[in-house]
């Protein structure tokens, strides 16, 4: 309950970054964590907000000290350092990552779980975060998205230019409201998930 109260003050506060009136579903939580495996490395996590996702990542066996939270509002930074001790969490607003920025430790991460409003946050910032993610990311590692849309968040030209692609993952029919998830990356990759 603490959760969705602090989720939607946020919200109230800050309605186009916030993206949601409320946290997302287990069953949106599982499928944007499916691919993580605990043996194939860190993992860098942009927009926890409240950490539901945060508690699935975790949930794989990934240990503490493999994961990075990026966070940018302040209520959100306090709660997840509360919630997950020994999670290393960087106070800062994603779109101002550069490639040269890492924001924990000098690794490659296997996979990188988005819970930013990318719809809401228009094609400058959407570039910043897609243009710097890869940096952070092993070869092959995928960035999860999702979104309350049937299409993938970032337009097609901006992957283009990026050399990256998106695929859908599935359906979180009981989010609410219903969430697609997508898989965006290198344009060469052939790995599922």
């Amino acid at each position: 309950m603490m959760e969705r109260a602090l989720f939607l003050k946020s919200w109230l506060s800050h309605p186009m970054e916030t993206g949601a009136l409320a946290p997302s579903s287990t069953s949106l939580a599982r499928l944007m964590t499916q691919a993580i495996d605990p043996a194939r490395g860190p993992v860098l996590e942009l927009g926890p907000g409240t950490g539901v996702f945060t508690r699935h990542i975790l949930a794989t066996g990934l240990p503490v000290h493999d994961l990075v939270l990026v966070e940018k509002h302040p209520d959100f930074v306090r709660h997840l350092r509360r919630q997950y001790p020994g999670v290393r969490i960087e106070q800062m607003d994603v779109t101002r990552m550069r490639t040269g920025q890492q924001p924990g430790p000098a690794w490659r991460v296997q996979a990188v779980i988005s819970g930013l409003p990318l719809l809401s946050m228009g094609a400058k910032a959407q570039l910043s975060v897609l243009q710097a993610s890869p940096a952070f990311m092993q070869r092959e590692a995928g960035f999860y998205q999702f979104t309350y849309h049937w299409r993938c968040p970032i337009p097609a030209p901006v992957l283009d230019h990026l050399g990256l692609v998106a695929r859908p993952v599935g359906r979180a029919w009981r989010n609410l409201p219903p969430a697609w998830v997508f898989r965006i990356g290198r344009a060469h990759e052939v790995r599922s998930p």
